[in-house]
């Protein structure tokens, strides 16, 4: 296991950039860096399973560990969806089941600093060098434009 760890600025305050982050329609937007169309499903409070899926429902089996709004949450992963069943159990899935990722939101002089850290097995350690930077780049565009309208 790798542990990876991003970081940006976003000239916002922490509360937009919080609700752009996690509300369905923005969230389905700043991830499309991963895969186009992908979405979550999970109410996000603490102890909630969270499935990250692509648009033809296979995709990551989750747990909310910890969920402490405009500041920080940590996802924990236990498993696959694949063929529409959930998979926590398998050879495949237990090599990495437990993995973290976490987000954390600070105040930085009046614009937050969003802070993701995770885990990732080495062998997607550079799809994820190369996608998050334009998820986050897609997240501080969409937090900075929806805080410009309030």
């Amino acid at each position: 296991m790798t542990r990876l760890t991003f970081s940006t600025a976003i000239n916002a305050p922490r509360d937009v950039v919080w609700r752009t982050m996690l509300e369905d329609e923005t969230y389905r937007q700043w991830t499309s860096a991963f895969q186009e169309g992908s979405y979550a499903v999970t109410d996000w409070k603490p102890g909630s399973k969270a499935l990250f899926l692509a648009p033809d429902g296979s995709g990551m089996v989750s747990r909310v560990a910890e969920h402490r709004p405009n500041e920080y949450l940590s996802l924990e992963h236990i498993g696959i969806v694949k063929n529409g069943v959930e998979d926590t159990t398998s050879t495949e899935v237990l090599k990495w089941a437990g993995a973290r990722e976490n987000y954390t939101l600070r105040d930085n002089g009046g614009h937050a600093v969003l802070t993701i850290d995770m885990d990732t097995a080495d062998e997607h350690r550079q799809m994820f060098e190369d996608m998050w930077p334009k998820a986050l780049a897609a997240l501080k565009d969409l937090s900075e434009r929806r805080s410009a309208e309030r």
